[in-house]
Order: structure tokens, then sequence, then C-alpha cells
């Protein structure tokens, strides 16, 4: 079977790949291995994250994304054509169309940079489609419907926060907090409580392992290794959730901020649908403990995380390019 269209979520930390009647087929790290001597790209994916913060001066472990858009174009590409080419399984014969999902909040430069990157990679024609829509029609809400949904979509890189009605978005909003500012948080927190400096990969098990929005009561703790600021020598310390709750206060009265400033903008009419339904949540950062219980708080409007809240946005961009016509409105730039 010839793959025809691809839809691309390309997040700042994890890419996924959706392909009609086959679902999810690429979850992997958006992470690209180089060369430092002659540019090559030597990993992409699993490969390239199981080198960060491991690699000799020959070799560079990067993210070519930060804050949900391109930093480092070329990267960027190369990337894309490693997906692209591992979803259609190598079959060159058809170029697919491809929709990539990005931020909401992104400049049209941006966009632009997006759209000429895909098509370089290989694709005949480029969508784009903002992230909050995606998330909503991955999450099965009826955007088309004459009814305020709220969706929060907390990535790895951004956080997008919308109001949408009749297939468009009606008030929003685009924070560049996400996972990757959660990690570097607590990695901050460990560094001037504990004098311990530790990795990228550990910041990121500390939070999924204990983290949680809330504090709690409960004697949540982990043994982490790093290394001891002031003996330069490995050491072992053992942090709590609410070390963790802690260090991530200030990100999450950020996101908390942003969702107020959101529900602030949008008309009455919609603000009623939104207390009835609630707020949807999505993307891998809302998997964070009782995210939900501390903005349900914060606003006063149930909070509910939606089913596989991690592939909503590569799922709503497949199930859109599916039927381009239906989501026409919903759709941004082609080429």
């Amino acid at each position: 079977m010839f793959i025809r269209k691809i839809g691309i979520d390309l997040g700042t930390t994890y890419t996924l790949v959706h392909l009609p009647k086959k679902g999810i087929v690429i979850n992997e790290p958006s992470v690209v291995a180089i060369s430092v001597t002659d540019r090559k790209i030597l990993a992409v994916g699993d490969e390239a994250k199981e080198m960060i913060g491991r690699t000799p001066d020959t070799i560079v472990a990067c993210r070519p994304l930060k804050d949900g858009v391109i930093a480092d174009y070329k990267t960027t590409e190369a990337m894309l054509r490693y997906f692209i080419n591992k979803a259609v399984g190598g079959v060159k014969l058809f170029r697919p169309e491809v929709m990539v999902a990005v931020p909401a909040g992104i400049t049209s430069t941006e966009r632009r940079a997006v759209i000429d990157a895909t098509i370089a990679a290989g694709a005949k024609a480029a969508y784009i489609i903002k992230e909050p829509i995606a998330a909503a029609i991955g999450a099965n809400i009826p955007i088309g419907s004459a009814s305020g949904h709220m969706i929060i979509d907390i990535g790895g890189g951004t956080t997008e926060i919308a109001v949408i009605s009749l297939g468009g978005i009606v008030a929003s909003a685009s924070v560049r907090i996400g996972g990757n500012r959660f990690d570097a948080s607590i990695s901050e927190y460990v560094r001037r409580k504990y004098n311990l400096a530790i990795g990228e990969r550990t910041s990121e098990d500390i939070k999924i392992e204990i983290g949680s929005a809330v504090y709690s009561e409960g004697p949540s703790v982990l043994d982490i290794r790093g290394r001891d600021m002031i003996t330069g020598l490995p050491k072992t310390v053992t942090i709590s959730a609410n070390d963790v709750t802690e260090a991530l206060q200030k990100d999450l009265q950020g996101i908390v901020d942003a969702v107020k400033e959101v529900l602030h903008k949008t008309p009455p009419e919609l603000s009623a649908d939104i207390i009835d339904k609630g707020i949807i949540m999505s993307g891998g950062s809302s998997l964070l403990r009782n995210i939900d219980q501390l903005i349900s708080r914060a606003v006063g409007v149930p909070v509910y995380i939606a089913d596989d809240a991690l592939l909503c946005v590569a799922k709503g961009t497949g199930i859109a390019l599916d039927n381009l016509d239906l989501y026409k409105r919903s759709i941004l730039a082609t080429r």
C-alpha cells in the first residue's frame, strides 16, 4: 500500500507520525546527532537521544526545535526526511501530502520555515494545522459545533490554550512553558538545594517518577545520582515529591495565569459552555500528577485529561488530513 498522506506532530521533545488507517506509527525523540567535523547526520530519534550528555567532542546531540519552532533549519529538514522516509517504508513512487501541527502562537516566518522544511524533506504538499485545533480533534471534541470548547495542550516546548467554536480559535494564548522547562527547573532546584549537578535525562526521570503539581502528604521520595558541585565527585541524594512541586511553582503559575487570560478574553456565551463542559487537557506534560486539580482550583472550572493525552495532537493531525474538506477552515497555509 502506497502512503499518500502523513500527519506529523512536530514537537520540541518528541515527534509523532500518524498514518491513515494505521494510527501512530512513529513516536521518537526530536533529537539529531551530528558530526562536528563534517556536519553529517549520524543518528535521529531514539538512537540520538541515547547520546545526549554522553558524546565525545566530535559529536553533538541536539534538539533542532526550541519552544515549538524551528531553531536549526537544516537539521530539522534532515529529521523530517528521516521520519517521512521511515513512515513510507522507503517507497519513493509517490511524494506524500504532509500535515504538520505547529504552536498557535508562531509567526508567519516560523510557519513558512516549517512548510519549506517539509517540502524539502520530500513532501508533495505541506499543510499546517494549529496544535490546539489538532489536539481538540484528537480528543474527540466536536470543534465544528456552535459551542465553546476549551483545550490546554502542554507539550515539551509550549503550552497552548485555546477556546474553539465553529472550527476556529476564538481566544488563545501560547506560553513557552512545557516539559523541557519543567526539567530545567527541577535541575536548577536540585543544584541550588543539594549542590548536585544532574543531567537532562535525570531531571525528566524525577518529573515522571515523583513529580506532582500540588503538595502531597505522602512520603514519595527518589534517590538520584549526580556530581557534587563542591567536591566534583559522584554523589547520591534523596529528594521528595514536594521538592519537585516547589521547583515547578513558577512554571505552573505561568500556565495558570495564561489560562485565566484566555478565559478573560472569552465571550460570555462561550464561557457558559466551558463551565458546563469543563476544560480538556492534552499533551505529554498534562500527565504531570494533579495538574488538572491545580488548574481546576485556580479557575473554578472542572478539568479533565483527554484519553491518550500524549497522542491527541498527532491523532488530530492525521484525522484532519484525512478529512481536508471538513476541516478547511481550521487549516492554515498550504503549498
